[in-house]
């Protein structure tokens, strides 16, 4: 099986990220990034979803998070899309129920080279550490549409801690995605689809 790795990089004049991603890895996380709050679930999001990733962002937060976020998102979405390649064996589809303590989130995913997001989280704060939560949804989209996924999250109890529901997000997409990039041995020949491409 050739390598899943993949490098990106996105220069605007909001933003400068580079980002190196290997779908096979270990759970490690190398990032240096301004936004602590985002920086902290990337780092959950790596564990839980068991790749490698490197990333090197700035961005104008004088202005706000909003620009630096998106972009991540943008660019994680474009690593994961290149790393893919065909996508020939993979298993495609992925959800989880995630409990974080009081929360409960169900999250599904589809490589299937088509963008849809439905997402039903409601914050009850504006912000969490440093980031905004407005941006939680938003980094989801953005991530979803330039990897060409399926994306779906629905709180079954929303709980009461804003942390815990951001939280839960991130690593029940980073399970989901795990189950969705597995190699299927029986099938690792084949494009998952019967239109022979994704």
């Amino acid at each position: 099986m050739s390598q899943r790795i993949a490098s990106v990089q996105r220069n605007t004049q909001e933003t400068q990220i580079e980002m190196e991603l290997n779908l096979d890895g270990r759970g490690r996380c190398d990032c240096t990034m301004e936004l602590g709050f985002l920086k902290h679930m990337l780092e959950l999001l790596v564990r839980h979803a068991r790749l490698d990733l490197k990333i090197k962002a700035e961005g104008d937060l004088k202005v706000d998070d909003h620009h630096l976020t998106e972009d991540m998102g943008i660019t994680l979405g474009l690593a994961l899309d290149q790393a893919l390649g065909e996508k020939r064996g993979i298993s495609r589809y992925g959800s989880v129920l995630m409990p974080m303590d009081e929360v409960l989130v169900a999250v599904a995913l589809d490589l299937g080279g088509r963008f849809a997001f439905c997402c039903d989280y409601q914050p009850q704060r504006e912000r969490v550490g440093d980031l905004s939560t407005e941006q939680v949804s938003h980094f989801f989209r953005s991530l979803a549409l330039d990897a060409r996924m399926a994306l779906h999250f629905n709180f079954l109890n929303p709980g009461e801690n804003e942390h815990h529901r951001v939280e839960s997000m991130f690593k029940g997409f980073a399970r989901s995605l795990r189950m969705a990039v597995q190699i299927d041995e029986q099938a690792k020949e084949e494009i998952p689809s019967t239109k022979g491409v994704l």
